[in-house]
């Protein structure tokens, strides 16, 4: 028996009217209003009914029967066909964005003391506008091929002759391998490496994206104490002697803000020749030191091929970019362009030939010139707010990289301050999210000084400090 059929036709409707039919049957068919084996009206039957002609609802049936929804039989008419079973219903208020922890809102604008992003006032767009113009339209009038996936010629030569200016180490373009930012950057090379079940040195504190990443990767993190020289690497071995990977913030360690020293350095590249270890470099400010001069990278002290340079341009220019890059050692180089051209190949051309031309032509170098100094003058200022205005609950602030570190009592529920700053549009980072290893001096907040306001300064501190003495 023919399926009776109520179809709701809208001839002042930009969709034609055997679209609507084929919409209206086919969703009746997926929200199994239609069973499978029913059999619909006959086109002259359904054309009556909805005042339409043959044709339209031929033409309805036809498309239906390409979406597999329906099955025609010639003579014996046409029958819904069978459907895969619902899949199950999806919650909205279960959605959970991901790295919700670390990242509370992705795509909106910084705000106040959040961490990761540069100064918001102070890029300059109309610049990079017209860059970015061109370098679109340069792109899409380029032959249609694969671009090659270790990234644009032109940038990946801009990068080495940055490397060499601003961060003291000479490497050839064939050594860099361009990336979707420091996560694709560190993905890369824990796939190339291999080292699963393996332990690996893992500054504490440190970045809690690489040590999730490391824990994904089923490799097994070890927590390696960080002092004023920087990563002891004398502690590092002797928990962890066997350890097949170490992964230092040398310039500027994240979050504590001090610099590997020389001795330390040496005893790191010991190691990892005398054990066959690898280093890996996160060097995620570049050369923004706000006091006094950046260090050169590890990467530069490394003549046995150990060490693997991470950098990103998530702080120099914007994480909006994904735009990250390593330096592999020579031996690798192959390899890595290998797996990279499989499974992770550089991200569009377009958004890399804008970046060479931002580096080419001297504005990224000019641009972080001015970004330091006004670093400087935020964090100073921020210093000297919290100084004043310090809770009685927390330590004395101190510089830290592009942050202040404010100190707090062990038992402090830093994390609990941070969610309920979020509210008063303020992002303070909670240092105890930094630590693997229970232990004294775990509590605190990092206030990143990039994008705060001058005018309403005074108030966001006291804000923090109300917190503070209500969750201390």
């Amino acid at each position: 028996m023919d399926t009776f059929l109520q179809i709701g036709i809208d001839r002042a409707s930009r969709a034609s009217l055997s679209e609507q039919i084929r919409n209206g049957i086919g969703q009746a068919i997926r929200e199994r209003r239609l069973q499978a084996g029913a059999r619909l009206p006959s086109w002259g039957d359904l054309a009556a009914q909805l005042g339409v002609a043959r044709g339209t609802v031929r033409e309805a049936y036809q498309r239906l029967a390409d979406d597999q929804l329906v099955v025609a039989a010639g003579s014996a008419g046409t029958f819904v066909s069978e459907q895969p079973p619902a899949g199950p219903k999806v919650d909205k208020g279960l959605e959970q964005t991901p790295l919700s922890d670390m990242f509370p809102d992705f795509s909106t604008a910084p705000s106040v003391f959040q961490g990761g992003v540069p100064a918001l006032d102070a890029f300059p767009y109309k610049l990079w506008s017209s860059i970015m113009l061109r370098a679109g339209r340069v792109a899409a009038a380029a032959p249609t091929s694969y671009p090659d996936p270790r990234g644009e010629p032109g940038l990946r030569h801009e990068i080495a002759a940055y490397l060499a200016v601003a961060r003291g180490f000479t490497c050839a373009p064939s050594q860099i391998i361009v990336t979707n930012g420091y996560a694709g950057a560190l993905g890369l090379a824990i796939h190339v490496l291999g080292l699963k079940d393996q332990s690996v040195w893992m500054e504490d504190p440190g970045f809690p994206l690489t040590l999730r990443a490391l824990e994904m990767a089923q490799m097994k993190p070890r927590a390696v104490r960080v002092d004023a020289d920087g990563l002891d690497v004398s502690h590092g071995i002797q928990i962890a002697p066997d350890a097949a990977l170490a992964i230092v913030t040398a310039g500027q360690q994240a979050p504590l803000g001090v610099t590997l020293s020389l001795a330390r350095r040496r005893a790191l590249l010991a190691w990892a020749e005398r054990s066959g270890a690898w280093i890996i470099e996160d060097d995620y400010l570049s050369e923004l030191q706000l006091r006094g001069r950046a260090a050169p990278a590890l990467a530069s002290y490394d003549g046995t091929g150990r060490v693997i340079y991470a950098g990103s341009f998530s702080k120099t220019i914007t994480p909006a970019l994904r735009l990250g890059f390593l330096v592999v050692p020579p031996k690798e180089a192959a390899r890595f362009g290998e797996v990279a051209g499989c499974l992770a190949p550089a991200p569009a051309s377009g958004v890399q030939q804008a970046v060479a031309e931002f580096m080419r032509k001297g504005h990224l170098l000019r641009h972080l010139r001015r970004m330091k100094r006004l670093y400087r003058a935020r964090q100073d200022l921020l210093m000297t707010m919290l100084s004043d205005d310090v809770s009685p609950a927390a330590g004395s602030p101190r510089a830290t990289g592009l942050a202040v570190l404010l100190p707090l009592p062990d038992g402090t529920k830093d994390v609990e301050i941070a969610m309920q700053a979020l509210q008063f549009g303020l992002a303070p980072v909670p240092l105890s999210s930094w630590h693997m290893a229970p232990g004294p001096f775990r509590a605190g907040l990092l206030l990143y000084a990039t994008n705060i306001s001058e005018k309403r300064l005074g108030a966001d501190c006291r804000r923090i400090n109300d917190l503070i003495a209500r969750f201390g």
